[in-house]
């Protein structure tokens, strides 16, 4: 018994069940909750083991006397890591079973952030051992993304992956909103407002959850002995997981991610969409602030709309792609083209009320393609590469999106600094800002564009 509880592999020797397809199609939802459930607690958890670190600077830099530049560094170390975690961690665990992959690097990461919260509790933090700690917070986190979405992906079909993944999706909002708030009570309640309570309490919350998750649901219907989810609903086993049924994880990533050309196309498409939130996400309270003149409040507040918009948008545009038939890339594009409406009320709304409204649909409007990119990541590889692709992408989005939105942008908006000067033209304070956001939503139509042509194509092949 406890082989098979600790056996991590994918291909597990259960003995195939004595029931119908038809009775495991009737039994099916509540055996897919228990995983599907445990992955969204997970996830959420991830953030609260994560986001914790951003509510926490305040206070590190009055109890700890860390520097604002320190902090800069240990988020930009954990950014890189995490980035190229998302491809070499993904190689390593592709084949595994992903639910307790995910478990076992939330046990992980919740370790790690507990030592960190007794290193808070010396007299000297000393930084060097900061910054290796929370580095390994990003590599035990950065594949857990991929594996909770190929958990779902496994007991469910490409037409209703987009409901499923949606609902899930939106755990990173819960999670990354909760985060700081659970971080700050835990502090005040258990450690008498001391920093060490931000990251002492939320790993021992992580550590339990992580446990829960390991045991509770099974990672895909056949390691209940039933039949893959395709065929317990009906549905054609795709052409890609047919093919590579006996393939090496290489085999896999060179024929189904390295020589796809439509992988490649959805990896930079996700670069310009995460610019694109991360440009939004990261700076409007500075923002409004600086250049609206609005309080510190005000400020605060567009975080909180923004990721309200974002919430709706996880939760509706995946069931959008499903009602029409399994189309992601198509409501992408459509998601992107109507992005400058709110990109525009942003830019030039002078009230509070004009901020918060666009900055609502921003958040609905990006959260579409930023979850749809990944399915249609899944509509086009084998099962088995699922959590590769998931690091492929997520990759491309942090190395080059994320850090692109973050230090470029910041030298554009720095009123202190030269700007950035781009092919003889100097790109300056906050107005520019949005020239380089209007650039990126004009080439994440386009590039998403090609993948919906891409997908109408496939969809109608299928059919005949």
């Amino acid at each position: 018994m406890a082989g098979r509880i600790f056996d991590i592999h994918l291909d597990k020797h259960v003995p195939k069940a004595t029931i119908s397809v038809t009775e495991q199609r009737d039994l099916w939802f509540r055996e897919f909750m228990k995983p599907y459930l445990m992955v969204i607690i997970l996830y959420i958890t991830m953030y609260l083991v994560r986001n914790n670190f951003k509510a926490a600077q305040p206070l590190m830099k009055q109890q700890l006397g860390i520097t604002t530049q320190q902090l800069g560094v240990i988020g930009f170390v954990f950014s890189v890591v995490y980035g190229i975690g998302k491809i070499v961690v993904g190689y390593l665990v592709t084949g595994k079973d992903n639910k307790k992959i995910a478990s076992i690097m939330l046990f992980c990461s919740s370790i790690v952030v507990i030592c960190i919260g007794f290193l808070f509790t010396l007299s000297h933090v000393p930084m060097g051992w900061l910054i290796v700690l929370w580095a390994l917070n990003g590599i035990f986190q950065c594949a857990g993304g991929p594996s909770c979405a190929t958990v779902i992906s496994n007991w469910t079909t490409k037409t209703t992956y987009g409901r499923y993944l949606g609902v899930w999706n939106a755990s990173h909002n819960i999670g990354g909103g909760l985060a700081g708030v659970f971080a700050i009570w835990c502090a005040q309640t258990f450690f008498g407002g001391k920093v060490a309570g931000m990251f002492i309490v939320p790993g021992v919350v992580a550590l339990l959850v992580a446990i829960m998750c390991f045991l509770v649901g099974k990672n895909r219907p056949e390691d209940l002995g039933w039949e893959p989810s395709e065929k317990i609903f009906n549905e054609p086993v795709k052409q890609e997981d047919e093919e590579s049924h006996d393939d090496t994880t290489w085999q896999i990533f060179r024929r189904y991610l390295l020589s796809n050309p439509w992988v490649w196309v959805l990896c930079v498409s996700n670069v310009f969409v995460y610019l694109i939130r991360i440009g939004i996400d990261n700076w409007a309270p500075l923002r409004v602030t600086e250049q609206l003149h609005f309080s510190n409040q005000v400020g605060a507040r567009t975080i909180f709309y923004f990721e309200m918009g974002a919430l709706i948008g996880c939760l509706l545009w995946g069931v959008v792609s499903d009602f029409l038939g399994g189309r992601p890339a198509l409501v992408s594009t459509l998601c992107a083209i109507c992005l400058p409406l709110g990109m525009a009320g942003y830019q030039l709304g002078r009230t509070p009320v004009v901020i918060y409204i666009s900055l609502f649909f921003l958040g609905m409007f990006i959260f579409g393609p930023q979850m749809l990119i990944n399915i249609s990541m899944l509509n086009q590889i084998p099962k088995r590469a699922n959590v590769l692709s998931g690091g492929m992408v997520g990759a491309f989005a942090y190395l080059f999106g994320d850090s692109t939105a973050k230090v470029l942008l910041a030298k554009i908006a720095d009123s202190s600094s030269d700007g950035l000067t781009v092919l003889g033209h100097v790109l300056h304070g906050w107005n520019d800002t949005f020239i380089v956001l209007y650039i990126a939503i004009v080439c994440a139509v386009v590039l998403l564009g090609l993948v919906a042509l891409m997908e109408e194509k496939r969809i109608r092949g299928g059919r005949r």
